[in-house]
C-alpha cells in the first residue's frame, strides 16, 4: 500500500485544497468549503478538522485506489475504512472521517453535482463508547485550591478553574467569554458554543466570588490592551488562548500532585458527573452543556451507574470480605 503525502493547507477560496486530481474534483471541494463557510457557521477548529479529513480521504483515492471523487462506490469506501484501521485510527477518529466524507457527498447530491448518493449505506464501523473520565471531590479541590495566590496570575487562574468547573464551559468557550458576557449580578456567563450558537450558562457561588476578586484585582493588573473585550488576559493584556487555558489546567494538576492527565475538558465532564449525581434532569444538563442530542449527555447517566455500583461495592462488599478474613484467622487460631 503506498503511503500518504500529507496534505499541505492552501490559500484558495475556503482555506483552498493543494490540487487532488483533476481540476475539476478540486472546484468541487473548493465549492464545498464556500457552502460551509456560508451556510453552516462552523468554527475554524471544525472547518479545519472537514479539511484535514477531506484531504487524507482524496489523498487516499489518487495515491492508493489510483480513482477521482466521482468514481468512488461503497467497496471503494469500504477499502478506506480497512485502510484506516490497518493505520491504527482511533474510532473516534474514523466516525469523525466518515461523518466528514458522507457530508460531502451529500453535498454534491444535494447541489445537483451528482443524480444518487455515491456512499449510500456505508457507515462507520461501530464505535465502542468509553465513559468519560471525571476528578473526585478531593482531587477536584486540590486543582482549584493550587490556584492559591495574590499574583494577578494566581487570581486570574482561581477564577478560571472555578469558571471551568461550575458552568461545565468548553475551553473555546471560555476562551472566548467577553467581560460584557458576565452577569455577577445574576450568576451568569453567555457563551458561543459549537456551530457558533449562543446559550446562558449558570455560574455557582464560589466561582462568582473568584470571578468577582478576579475584575477587582487582577484584571486591571493585567493592564487590559486598548479595546481589549476578553474575560480572561495573559500577561500582555490580550485575550487569553484555548492553548494558554490547556497549559494552565496541567501547570496546577501537576502542582495538585495529580496522578492522571488533566485538561480542561475533564472539569466539564466532572460538571456533568455531579450534576447527574446530584439528581439533575437530564435535559437541564444538555442544555447546560450546550449538546444538541439528548444521547451525548446520556452517557453520564452511565457514569452515575457505574459510580454507584463502585459505592456499592466497596460499603458492602468490602466490609463483609474483612469479616470473612478475621472469621478464617479466628479458626486458624
Amino acid at each position: 500500500m503506498h503511503q500518504l503525502r500529507v496534505a499541505r493547507r492552501g490559500t484558495g477560496a475556503g482555506g483552498g485544497c493543494r490540487q487532488l486530481g483533476t481540476p475539476a474534483v478540486s472546484a468541487l471541494l473548493d465549492s464545498y468549503f464556500r457552502y460551509l463557510e456560508a451556510e453552516k457557521n462552523l468554527s475554524p477548529y471544525t472547518m479545519r478538522n472537514y479539511r484535514t479529513d477531506l484531504q487524507h480521504f482524496f489523498g487516499y483515492l489518487v495515491e492508493v485506489a489510483e480513482l477521482e471523487a466521482l468514481e468512488v462506490d461503497r467497496q471503494v469506501f469500504r477499502g478506506y475504512l480497512a485502510h484506516l484501521k490497518d493505520a491504527g485510527f482511533a474510532s473516534a477518529s474514523v466516525t469523525r472521517k466518515v461523518s466528514t466524507v458522507h457530508s460531502f457527498y451529500r453535498y454534491l447530491l444535494n447541489s445537483g453535482q451528482t443524480d444518487r448518493d455515491l456512499l449510500s449505506g456505508v457507515g462507520a464501523p461501530k464505535r465502542v463508547r468509553k465513559l468519560p473520565a471525571y476528578l473526585q471531590r478531593e482531587q477536584l479541590t486540590a486543582l482549584i485550591e493550587s490556584a492559591d495566590g495574590d499574583t494577578p496570575q494566581a487570581i486570574r487562574d482561581r477564577a478560571l478553574l472555578e469558571l471551568l468547573y461550575a458552568a461545565g464551559v468548553r475551553v473555546s468557550e471560555v476562551a472566548g467569554a467577553d467581560l460584557k458576557a458576565l452577569d455577577l449580578a445574576e450568576n451568569s456567563l453567555l457563551v458561543r458554543g459549537k456551530g457558533n450558537k449562543e446559550r446562558m450558562v449558570l455560574i455557582g457561588q464560589p466561582a462568582a466570588d473568584a470571578l468577582r476578586r478576579y475584575l477587582a484585582e487582577a484584571r486591571p493588573r493585567l493592564q487590559p490592551a486598548a479595546g481589549e473585550t476578553a474575560l480572561f488576559l495573559n500577561r500582555d493584556g490580550t485575550r487569553l488562548s484555548a492553548r494558554s487555558v490547556q497549559l494552565i489546567v496541567q501547570r496546577h494538576a501537576r502542582k495538585a500532585g495529580l496522578p492522571q492527565r488533566v485538561w480542561p475538558h475533564l472539569l466539564r465532564h466532572t460538571f456533568a458527573t455531579d450534576m447527574v449525581d446530584g439528581g439533575a434532569e437530564l435535559r437541564v444538563v444538555q442544555e447546560l452543556l450546550g449538546h444538541s442530542n439528548a444521547n451525548t449527555t446520556q452517557i453520564y447517566l452511565h457514569v452515575t451507574e457505574e459510580l454507584h455500583r463502585k459505592n456499592y461495592n466497596d460499603a458492602f462488599y468490602a466490609p463483609a470480605r474483612e469479616r470473612l478474613r478475621q472469621t478464617e484467622e479466628a479458626v486458624s487460631e
